[in-house]
């Protein structure tokens, strides 16, 4: 015969949904699918953020590219527009992955 209850608790635990003080199987159950998904949905968030870091860096590395491809092209518009946004890009840009890098280190500590 299966056992109903798991473990009988004095205190409130977070498994426990229905304040019996009782945790069942299917409370159990969906407190690990819970935590599960939990653990998954942070791991989607640590790469997304990372991709971005990524992308905003690549950025910061093609943008010189695209200023000298313009002026080459003879787009000289095009080349004195980009170098006067790249002050305000690359401190934008630059505050992205910073704040990436700075979160990630506080999280690790």
């Amino acid at each position: 015969m299966e056992e109903k209850e798991i473990v009988r608790t004095n205190t409130n635990h977070p498994a426990d949904t229905n304040g019996d003080g009782k945790v069942s199987k299917e409370e159990h159950n969906m407190y690990l699918e819970f935590k599960r998904k939990e653990l998954e949905d942070n791991d989607a968030m640590r790469d997304a953020q990372r991709r971005m870091a990524w992308f905003a860096m690549f950025g910061m590395l093609l943008y010189p590219f695209a200023v000298v491809l313009a002026s080459v092209s003879g787009v000289d518009q095009a080349a004195q527009i980009l170098g006067d946004m790249a002050a305000t890009y690359f401190v934008s840009v630059a505050a992205i992955v910073a704040a990436f890098f700075g979160t990630q280190a506080y999280a690790n500590k």
